[in-house]
């Protein structure tokens, strides 16, 4: 009986790390969707002439990538060591291997967007502002970033 106990408290223990891992790379994949949907789906959209030029979307999706990359660091302290089922990109181990140059990475984007922070206007500043922003992104993406699929 009291192995047949430590045993299932042993599974209940290992299922309750594993959905904890789960729910770090999940809590990892949100705020890079987050980044993604103020940077790609507004900003690059509005800069190719996909969606019109607004104002208000541009100032809110600055102000959540400014307080998204805020988040970078505390949010990939932990690794996971797993992905996000069927997600399309993951992090690299890199990140936890080489943590203080991922760190690194985040001043420079920070700085991008306080330097294009209230001086869009419009389109072509706009697209001023998204190539900095995406330049100081990518950096980050070649080394720390993984397609999955």
């Amino acid at each position: 009986m009291k192995r047949t106990m430590i045993v299932a408290s042993t599974l209940l223990l290992g299922a309750g790390a594993v959905m904890a891992q789960q729910e770090i790379a999940v809590q990892q994949d949100k705020l890079m969707r987050s980044q993604a949907k103020s940077l790609y789906t507004v900003i690059q959209k509005m800069t190719k002439g996909d969606i019109p030029y607004n104002q208000k979307q541009v100032d809110e999706a600055i102000a959540n990538l400014e307080a998204d990359v805020a988040k970078i660091a505390k949010t990939f302290e932990v690794n996971p060591k797993q992905d996000v089922v069927d997600a399309t990109y993951g992090s690299s181990p890199k990140v936890w291997q080489q943590k203080a140059d991922f760190d690194s990475k985040i001043p420079p984007v920070q700085k991008a967007i306080a330097e294009v922070k209230g001086k869009i206007k419009d389109v072509a500043s706009l697209k001023a502002a998204y190539t900095s922003i995406n330049d100081r992104c990518s950096d980050c993406h070649e080394t720390y970033r993984l397609k999955l699929k």
